[in-house]
């Protein structure tokens, strides 16, 4: 039987970083006594100077890290720093670059993490994995901890780019594939399926296909989206691995990192989105539901507005199941010849 934990607090309200000690003072009474790093980013800093200024003040013994890259090893050295520093507690306060860095750090660590994204732009800010850089421009998924306790101010993530918003939609889009391939592998003794996982993933999944007339930067669906990237990350923590949340166009996002980011640069949840139409097309599913949301919102997955070009779409398809051979999906049992992958590169540009 799995062991999982939640955390103790998800707060999605306005000016909520304003006073943090009093948001979780029910469950972390002394919290802004210990000694407590900041990480963050340059760009950041500069973005949100004022209420970085008020995060300190209410945690008076508290320094800002600024991180330079989100990579294993700057993992590592900043849970040497924490733990030879006596830190207490360890905020990120960011993306979802940093917010995985400091996860992971903390995690090693063992020390209380508060997670405090600045934009909704991927499932980072709750889930129990941290994808850090490893050698050259490989990626790696690591297992980490939960957060303890997760904020958002909605006021924050309303000044973040329309893309951000559109890329955290498109990684709950991706849920629809994801846990088609868990079942097949489950089906080939593969996997074992948590229901109770893939019931709250599919939820996550259901409430953007549900949230018609929505609109983007309104505070009801942030909360809305907040909620669905939450649950994805809680489906990952009670599965105890990503299955709920990552199948096959994970994997087709994943070569795109991995094998074209010198040619292309596609933000993540977009990238999963626009793999989640070709993968429902090779499991044989309705691409109705993945289409409507894509259209609701006008998430732009348009191969060649990135620069990814027929041959780099072929190639990232066929190397996807390599970028993590251990993964059943449909992949494994497609036809991935360049005719067909090409005819659903046209029709994908004709369409989007």
């Amino acid at each position: 039987m799995n062991r999982f934990r939640l955390p103790y607090h998800l707060i999605v309200e306005e000016s909520v970083f304003e006073d943090i000690p009093k948001a979780l003072g029910d469950v972390f009474p002394k919290i802004s006594s210990g000694r407590t790093v900041v990480v963050t980013e340059e760009n950041l800093k500069s973005i949100f100077a004022g209420i970085l200024d008020e995060i300190q003040k209410d945690f008076s013994k508290s320094e800002l890290y600024l991180i330079q890259k989100a990579d294993y090893d700057s993992a590592v050295a900043l849970a040497k720093y924490i733990t030879m520093n006596d830190i207490k507690t360890v905020i990120g306060f960011g993306g979802g670059t940093v917010l995985d860095l400091a996860k992971f750090a903390a995690f090693v660590s063992k020390t209380k993490y508060i997670s405090l994204p600045t934009t909704l732009s991927n499932d980072s800010l709750a889930s129990p994995v941290a994808v850090l850089g490893t050698e050259g421009r490989a990626r790696k998924s690591f297992r980490c901890t939960i957060p303890d306790a997760i904020l958002i101010d909605v006021n924050v993530v309303k000044s973040a780019p329309d893309r951000q918003l559109l890329a955290g939609i498109g990684d709950t889009v991706s849920k629809c594939t994801a846990l088609f391939d868990w079942k097949l592998a489950a089906s080939k003794d593969r996997e074992s399926v948590d229901d109770f996982a893939y019931m709250i993933s599919a939820m996550a999944f259901d409430s953007m296909l549900h949230a018609e007339g929505a609109e983007l930067k309104n505070a009801d669906f942030i909360k809305r989206l907040t909620y669905a990237l939450v649950m994805g990350g809680l489906a990952m923590e009670i599965a105890g691995n990503s299955r709920p949340s990552s199948g096959s166009e994970h994997l087709f996002c994943h070569a795109l990192e991995e094998d074209f980011a010198d040619q292309v640069n596609v933000p993540h949840g977009i990238a999963t989105a626009m793999g989640s139409y070709p993968a429902c097309i090779f499991q044989g599913q309705d691409t109705g539901n993945v289409e409507r949301i894509i259209r609701q919102f006008g998430i732009p997955v348009k191969p060649s507005a990135y620069g990814i070009t027929e041959e780099i779409f072929v190639k990232a398809w066929q190397a996807s199941a390599a970028t993590r051979a251990d993964r059943y999906t449909i992949l494994n049992e497609t036809d991935l010849s360049n005719a067909r992958l090409s005819g659903i590169y046209q029709e994908m540009e004709r369409i989007f």
